[in-house]
């Protein structure tokens, strides 16, 4: 198992533990032997053992509010000791028969959504890290049981490339 898969697997089994309803939550990813160097005490804290390599998942502020998570992304950069970021996330996923349904309007659409007899809630923890790799969790609500989170690179790829921008340089070159 690659690092990132198990971290990826370690924050969905945080948040299994959670309240459903939450707002996102973005970590930096940090190799512990690179955050054992710069932050010591913080390492310790985190039970991070000398010598052995992992990532440890360090939770960011709340994201700016904006319409879409994507957007907030698009604001984030990174620092070069950030080896990857992470989010965990909750949607609702209608089945594809109530598509042709969906109102235009912003708060009908969720309105709609939030009423609809087949929605389904998720949870989904997207990793990415900066050489490209990717790996991802998703849970449903009507399935506690940990052997049902559905869990691989390709599962969420739109929140992928969004969080996999946050390492892009802002500028040509730079």
């Amino acid at each position: 198992m690659s690092l990132l898969e198990e971290v990826v697997l370690d924050l969905e089994r945080h948040w299994a533990g959670k309240e459903w309803d939450a707002p996102p939550c973005l970590y930096a990813l940090v190799r512990s032997t690179e955050l054992r160097k710069a932050e010591p005490d913080l390492a310790d804290q985190l039970g991070l053992q000398p010598g052995a390599e992992t990532l440890a998942a360090l939770e960011q502020p709340e994201l700016p509010d904006q319409d879409a998570v994507e957007d907030a992304l698009a604001s984030i950069a990174w620092p070069e000791a950030v080896e990857g970021c992470a989010l965990v996330i909750e949607r609702v996923v209608l089945p594809p028969e109530a598509e042709a349904e969906i109102p235009e309007d912003e708060d009908e659409a969720a309105a709609y959504a939030a009423s609809h007899p087949g929605r389904e809630d998720v949870r989904m923890v997207v990793g990415v890290l900066r050489d490209g790799a990717r790996h991802a969790a998703v849970r449903l609500r009507r399935h506690e049981a940990d052997d049902e989170v559905l869990t691989g690179p390709d599962l969420v790829p739109a929140l992928a490339e969004a969080l996999a921008a946050t390492f892009d340089p802002d500028e040509p070159g730079h």
